[in-house]
């Protein structure tokens, strides 16, 4: 379904995230997946390793959703050392297949690796490319794929100017982006007001808030240096640092969670993205300590 006409049904959204697994990891991921669907997601995402690392497995998985699942796949697309042919082979692919919508992002080059050339410096040539490829005809829905783009309430430490960054937010959007996926975040005192200031600056698509639950304490340390800029406040550091890494960890991060859910419902968000690290437990248990049976819920 396009992100739009999802957007039109679910007042509120709820959606999950999936990475590709390694070889061994499919039959546990879908046993999760299974989990996760019967609580009827608005939609589900699935990422692109950096510098196209995953592109085939990522494939795989939104190809598997489709035929084996009622869940509505999102693919990832990250642009850094991507050829215009190459994206083009890979929007001609989903849009064959009926995927409704993509994540366009710049992304990161591969660890350790040398800058990669490629077409598109930035997300907004992405967002631009994908808008041509949708007027080109080529996509079965005559308005061609929704494009989603990503924002970071914290900042992102390739650009610590925040009106830079904003303006780069704002030409995604001006390019054509129909809805905005954050960042996660701990703190929703940063992502509230970083929303105003999206207002200000006439960035009005629909925003979905990038929530998860601290599942172990290596899991938050690995979480801080992917998201560099994520701010971990210092309550939270205190309810980890009460308990053993473990089960006591993983229920402070859950809490946590929760509470952030609540407040961001209670403050009118227009959408929940839960990056599940290809777990089912901690979301369902969420959804649990929310009182809803099911995304629907909240819609």
């Amino acid at each position: 379904m396009h992100m739009l006409d999802i957007l039109a049904r679910d007042t509120r959204t709820a959606s999950f995230e999936f990475f590709p697994p390694k070889e061994n990891g499919w039959d546990q991921l879908f046993g999760e997946i299974t989990e996760l669907e019967a609580l009827a997601p608005s939609f589900v995402s699935v990422t692109y390793g950096a510098g196209g690392g995953t592109r085939q497995r990522t494939n795989d998985l939104v190809m598997r959703l489709k035929a084996e699942t009622s869940l509505d796949p999102v693919p990832h697309l990250t642009c850094v050392g991507h050829t215009r042919q190459e994206v083009q082979a890979i929007l001609e692919r989903y849009a064959a297949a009926g995927v409704s919508n993509i994540l366009a992002l710049r992304g990161d080059a591969p660890r350790g690796g040398s800058p990669v050339a490629g077409d598109f410096p930035h997300a907004a040539d992405l967002v631009r490319f994908i808008r041509q490829f949708n007027r080109s005809g080529a996509h079965p829905d005559p308005r061609g794929f929704g494009i989603g783009v990503a924002g970071f309430p914290e900042g992102h430490p390739e650009t610590p100017n925040t009106l830079t960054l904003m303006d780069h937010l704002k030409a995604k959007v001006n390019e054509g982006a129909d809805w905005i996926c954050t960042q996660l975040f701990f703190d929703n005192r940063s992502f509230l007001d970083w929303s105003e200031r999206c207002e200000l600056a006439g960035v009005r698509v629909p925003i979905l808030a990038g929530v998860m639950p601290v599942l172990s304490k290596a899991n938050l340390h690995r979480m801080a240096e992917l998201a560099a800029c994520t701010h971990i406040p210092a309550k939270l550091m205190r309810a980890l640092q009460r308990c053993q890494d473990g089960e006591g960890v993983e229920r402070v991060g859950i809490h946590w969670a929760t509470e952030q859910c609540l407040e961001l419902l209670d403050r009118g968000v227009r959408g929940l993205h839960f990056y599940t690290l290809n777990r089912s437990a901690a979301t369902r248990e969420i959804f649990r300590n929310l009182g809803l049976k099911s995304a629907q819920s909240i819609r």
